[in-house]
């Protein structure tokens, strides 16, 4: 049982990492786009990444491309 708390905390750590670089290039390259609507909270995954496709008049295929891209 510890082992999977450690295992999804070491994930969530690099997950957090991963996204604090993604968000800053997609704060340089959408520059209307604030913090707020970039902040990562465990199980609110898809009303951001909804949010953010309606801010960017983007499906959540081509959000995703985005994402990858940056």
């Amino acid at each position: 049982m510890y082992f999977f708390k450690l295992i999804k905390k070491i994930m969530s750590v690099n997950i957090q990492g991963y996204w604090d670089k993604k968000k800053e290039k997609i704060k340089m390259k959408y520059p209307f786009i604030t913090e707020s609507d970039l902040l990562y909270r465990e199980g609110k995954e898809q009303e951001m990444m909804e949010m953010l496709g309606y801010k960017l008049g983007k499906s959540k295929q081509e959000l995703l491309t985005i994402i990858v891209a940056l």
